[in-house]
């Protein structure tokens, strides 16, 4: 299935000569094993987010591309020591194999993380430790879809997520939403429209807090309508949580999971409260549900890293990891103003964003008929990275939307990367 997303990852592989010239000696060399690849590997697609990082590490370039979170701001020093100290006191641990569902200590720490989110409820037995969210996704998809069934998503949603369930060779049907995130008689029309044409629909995903790209926060109203539509279709709601504390005024609403412990199949991650690289995620799986998931994730990866899960726990247990949030919550908000406020001086006419209460990201939109993935390459020649918004949908045709990530960049670079990139839109506006 040819979608926007995967068009704008193929287009991404463009973006350099030296990109180009290895197609082509790869294509003009096809090795015969080539003819060994499952259908479901022609469904895997390089991630056009992932190429575009690549290329704002230019130098001279102002990247609001990337949803990096802000390490500078951790105590790094300190974490080195620790870290020194996990391998000299407890390396035998450490560094072998550990239990395929995490350790016990992180697995309980990880519900006192969700307590902070508004989950009160959560059992460590029920808490699968995971490779970063994504690789809960990945299980999620294994595990209940079958090659045909549909998965739901917002409209748009994250990229990472799209390329996975893809890969599993589902039907990735998008649900539009508004400026409060999904709405309940939208999504209840389109589960009806798509069991009338004899459909299988196993899984709503959703990013209800901040999500990725659009910044829209799913309205506290509409949030247990949205669950009690899924049970009663005998949907999965699959909540991916990944900025929830990340609100700016701390004042956060309840997630889905939060009183639907056998309707949400729930995902968190330290990616962007501490620190990506470790890659520790987690899921909160249904009493019900667990084993299945939980089997299917030992199978992939064995075990998650016992070392990174033993930093998490010292962080979590020595470190005032709270009050970090509460540093970033003021760093992202104060980036989050300077791209709103550079946005409000440089736009031209035409051109509207969602406003943000937490999270890493700015969503415009042009008017229709401007596609921006073309844009890309004419805004990086002005000096100025952003990801297109044909990255984040399934829907086939050109976007009219790109992405701005505030997260990684200093005041002074959102503003600058703004400027340049106004008359781009502006003469593509006026083309």
């Amino acid at each position: 299935m040819t979608t926007s997303a995967s068009r704008a990852n193929d287009a991404a592989e463009q973006l350099s000569e030296e990109t180009v010239d290895a197609l082509a000696r790869a294509t003009a060399r096809t090795h015969p094993h080539e003819a060994l690849f499952s259908q479901r590997a022609a469904n895997i697609k390089q991630s056009a987010v992932r190429d575009v990082f690549e290329i704002s590490m230019q130098p001279g370039l102002v990247s609001l591309a990337g949803g990096n979170p802000y390490l500078q701001s951790l105590p790094l020093e300190r974490l080195g020591q620790t870290a020194a100290a996990i391998i000299a006191e407890h390396g035998l641990e450490a560094l072998q194999y550990g239990g395929g569902q995490g350790t016990l200590e992180l697995r309980r720490q990880i519900c006192e993380v969700m307590a902070a989110e508004g989950i009160t409820d959560a059992d460590p037995e029920n808490v699968v430790v995971t490779a970063g969210s994504q690789s809960a996704q990945d299980v999620a998809a294994k595990v209940f879809c079958n090659p045909g069934d549909v998965v739901l998503i917002e409209d748009p949603t994250y990229v990472g997520a799209l390329n996975t369930f893809e890969a599993y060779q589902v039907d990735v049907q998008p649900v539009a939403v508004d400026g409060d995130g999904l709405v309940p008689a939208v999504l209840r029309q389109r589960i009806a429209e798509l069991t009338a044409a004899g459909k299988t629909i196993k899984l709503l995903y959703t990013i209800p807090n901040f999500n990725n790209p659009s910044g829209v926060t799913l309205a506290p109203s509409r949030r247990q309508e949205i669950v009690d539509i899924c049970r009663e279709a005998n949907i999965l709601v699959l909540e991916d949580n990944p900025y929830g504390l990340l609100k700016f005024d701390g004042e956060m609403a309840a997630p889905l999971r939060a009183g639907n412990a056998a309707d949400v199949l729930y995902l968190g991650s330290f990616s962007k409260i501490f620190a990506p690289g470790l890659r520790i995620g987690w899921a909160l799986v249904p009493a019900h549900l667990k084993q299945r998931f939980y089997l299917a994730s030992e199978a992939v990866t064995l075990c998650p890293p016992s070392f990174n899960q033993m930093l998490v726990s010292a962080y979590l247990r020595d470190y005032d990891w709270q009050g970090q949030i509460q540093t970033y919550r003021e760093l992202y908000q104060s980036r989050c103003t300077a791209m709103l406020d550079a946005l409000a001086e440089f736009m031209p006419d035409g051109v509207s964003w969602t406003t943000p209460t937490g999270g890493f990201f700015v969503w415009l939109t042009l008017p229709e008929g401007v596609d921006t993935y073309p844009l890309l390459y004419q805004g990086i020649d002005a000096g100025v990275v952003f990801v297109p918004g044909a990255a984040f949908t399934s829907a086939d045709g050109p976007s009219n939307k790109l992405r701005l990530a505030f997260s990684a960049a200093t005041a002074e670079n959102i503003r600058e990367g703004v400027k340049r990139l106004a008359p781009v839109l502006k003469a593509a506006i006026e083309a």
